[in-house]
């Protein structure tokens, strides 16, 4: 389908976003030509990719430039790196055995695991994270545990204290998270709020799967959540570069390289 073809609103808000983000920037007269729609019709959909905290506008332009403030939000973040994150998914999968207890954190990432997650059940899944509750709440076979706590509308999922206590009344077989850096054999956040929840998440679990697509990698962020040794393994996606893979090894670290299937 061509850009010219998706004409319901979300749909080319969509594209739009897609674009924004593969080429870093924009300006709106570009894209009302790419998308055959006026200049107030682009920037009706900029303000409100902006409100969604996916693109940032300026005068006459668009940026997708990153921000620790936007790569937070989930409708950002559900917007980049798909590919790699599904071939991260179908990796982790293989780790999933029936009647095991999982826990996901509230990564886009853990998300693309648990649409793969029905028909392997029986399963007893927890999660803090309303995308993937309302994901998984019709499905057979998947006892649910609902994390509650303060909802978080940047993240779509609850967090706080009462989470925190929640979790630590747990124990299950296997936790997978993400982190937004991984670099000098740890992986790293950049908000105290979210680094707190995945701390007791990985405190939960018996085992322990750190799910990153290949930007993660040489990154650095604000708070340590946890050394790469806290997990069995780290899957990540074939674009990772041979010296991000050594210096996994250089850390000890067993990893995994999931490969994105070929057009």
């Amino acid at each position: 389908m061509s850009d010219r073809q998706r004409r319901g609103p979300a749909q080319r808000q969509d594209a739009i976003a897609e674009a924004v983000l593969a080429a870093g920037s924009g300006t709106a007269a570009e894209l009302a030509e790419r998308f055959g729609v006026s200049l107030m019709t682009i920037h009706r959909d900029l303000d409100e990719l902006e409100r969604q905290g996916i693109v940032r506008k300026y005068r006459g332009g668009v940026t997708a430039q990153r921000s620790g403030v936007f790569e937070s939000s989930v409708a950002y973040r559900a917007k980049t790196m798909r590919e790699e994150k599904e071939a991260v998914a179908a990796r982790a999968v293989e780790l999933v055995e029936p009647g095991m207890a999982i826990m996901l954190d509230d990564s886009t990432t853990a998300l693309a695991l648990a649409r793969r997650l029905p028909g392997l059940g029986p399963l007893t899944i927890v999660t803090n994270f309303l995308d993937g509750l309302n994901l998984l709440a019709p499905v057979q076979g998947i006892r649910l545990i609902a994390l509650g706590g303060d909802y978080d509308p940047l993240h779509n999922s609850f967090m706080g204290v009462s989470c925190v206590e929640m979790i630590e009344s747990l124990q299950v077989d296997l936790c997978f998270v993400s982190t937004s850096a991984v670099s000098a054999g740890n992986a790293g956040h950049q908000e105290q709020r979210v680094v707190v929840v995945k701390r007791a998440m990985l405190r939960s679990a018996v085992r322990n799967v750190l799910l990153v697509d290949h930007t993660k990698l040489g990154r650095t962020a604000l708070h340590r959540v946890a050394p790469l040794s806290d997990f069995e393994r780290v899957v990540v996606d074939d674009g990772t570069a041979p010296e991000a893979l050594a210096e996994l090894a250089k850390h000890k670290v067993d990893y995994d390289v999931a490969v994105r299937p070929r057009r």
